[in-house]
């Protein structure tokens, strides 16, 4: 080759670029177009979030926040992009594979044995339901692992520099903002969402859900957010994670949308965890903070009665009605979920030697293994007849070593620690209870920030 002779190595790269931009040029359509180009975003994505080994984990939260379900029609809602991040965080954890350290304490034993009764559950999936409804079950424990991978990851793993609080509780401010919006607006619907709906005077409206795939999702991760507010309007104003405005700014729209998402059983959880706040700090909680909290609540009350009058009437009539017919009628307050146990119980009743080993992980919604599909809304009931005794006990298993690694998180002396292990041990005494009425562990969306905040309290 003479010295002015081009060298073809050179020369491929522009000619490889070029025939990329003109087949992206004459694409036919234009989703044949930005699948050709994705690449261009996709690879220069991937490689800035896997330059740090935390990086993959705030990107997956504000995907998984501030994004809707890509409107493709796969599974009830269509793939969300967040999964991405979640993919490029498991080879982010074969890449520093070796910075892994797991003891095998009662906590991480308990994920793994949950875990791993669900993975065992697609088996009788299979055999009781067909190959689609196994693989249905396979895809939800593959989200369930999601959340236990971001907790292994950032107690264990690399992720030695974890995003900033204060990154995350914008990010969830701005998700419930949009909340409260889109009810207001009644935007058009994500690429799928369950279809729940309140008659007013003024017309029907669908529930606020946000970004999410149904209201329910939306109330418990607003009730999150309430609690962390509450537990640091509980300590000194030094050690609180941000300051009291912004705090009080975003409870107001945490408040809101958790009104709107039409969610008691998310109120309740909230109750429930006050309860919890108040009595671990009985002895040294003053009287100007609990005022503090007093008033935050009832000025975001007021301001959600002003902004949304009738909604906010009608579901304190909701409110009201619970409390005084709980027991009388107890299968209207509880919206038809009474007659679904019912099924349920006469079910294990009839089939108590198939209840030891469960018929298959989220399955009772599109089986008619059970006569018809049946929504159990309470977790320990669905998993007791989906994945057997093994799966209820280590549900229950899981949720006591929660607590108990919450617990003394929070009688740590570092105050960081402190906070985090005070505000799971809040939050996670509400979801038990909540667990009663949903099945909270189908939250895969929200379920990964539960877990990361724990991470955060037990990895000291």
């Amino acid at each position: 080759m003479s010295p002015t002779a081009p060298n073809p190595r050179r020369l491929l790269v522009p000619i490889v670029f070029g025939a990329w931009a003109a087949a992206i040029a004459v694409a036919p359509s234009l989703t044949t177009k930005a699948l050709l180009a994705a690449p261009a975003i996709l690879i220069p994505l991937a490689l800035w979030t896997l330059h740090k080994p935390a990086r993959w984990i705030a990107a997956f939260f504000a995907a998984a926040l501030l994004l809707p379900p890509l409107p493709i029609p796969i599974g009830d809602s269509g793939p969300h992009p967040c999964l991405l991040f979640a993919a490029l965080g498991l080879f982010a954890g074969i890449l520093w594979l070796a910075q892994w350290s797991v003891p095998a304490s009662s906590l991480n034993l308990a994920f793994i044995a949950l875990f791993g009764v669900l993975f065992a559950s697609v088996a009788p999936a299979a055999l009781n339901s067909g190959a689609q409804a196994a693989a249905g079950s396979l895809a939800r424990v593959a989200l369930f692992g999601i959340s236990v991978y971001v907790f292994f990851y950032t107690a264990y793993g690399p992720a030695d520099a974890p995003a900033p609080l204060s990154f995350l509780y914008w990010i969830a401010a701005a998700s419930a903002l949009f909340a409260c919006i889109d009810f207001y607006f009644q935007f058009p619907a994500p690429a799928g969402y369950g279809p729940q709906f309140v008659w007013l005077d003024s017309g029907v409206f669908r529930r606020a859900q946000g970004i999410f795939y149904e209201a329910s999702t939306l109330g418990n991760f607003c009730a999150f957010f309430l609690v962390m507010i509450a537990v640091a309007f509980s300590r000194p104003r030094a050690q609180s994670p941000l300051p009291r405005k912004a705090l009080l700014a975003g409870g107001a729209v945490f408040f809101a949308a958790l009104v709107l998402s039409y969610s008691r059983a998310s109120l309740l959880n909230v109750l429930v965890s006050l309860a919890v706040l108040a009595w671990s700090n009985r002895r040294r909680m003053r009287l100007s903070r609990v005022a503090s909290i007093l008033a935050s609540v009832a000025a975001a009350a007021w301001i959600t009665w002003k902004v949304f009058p009738a909604f906010a009437e009608i579901y304190w009539m909701r409110l009201s009605a619970s409390t005084e017919f709980f027991f009388t009628a107890s299968e209207r307050i509880l919206s038809g979920r009474v007659a679904s146990w019912r099924t349920l119980v006469d079910w294990i009743s009839v089939h108590p030697w198939q209840t030891l080993i469960g018929i298959g992980y989220k399955t009772l919604p599109y089986t008619d293994y059970l006569g018809g599909p049946v929504v159990a809304d309470n977790m320990y009931l669905s998993l007791l007849v989906e994945t057997g005794i093994a799966g209820l006990a280590a549900l229950l298993w899981l949720n006591i070593a929660i607590l108990r690694a919450s617990a003394r998180a929070s009688r740590s002396a570092a105050p960081r620690t402190s906070f985090f292990g005070t505000w799971m041990l809040c939050f996670w005494a509400g979801q038990v209870v909540q667990m009663f009425s949903g099945d909270l562990l189908t939250y895969w969306r929200v379920l990964p920030l539960y877990f990361w905040i724990l991470a955060l309290a037990v990895r000291a």
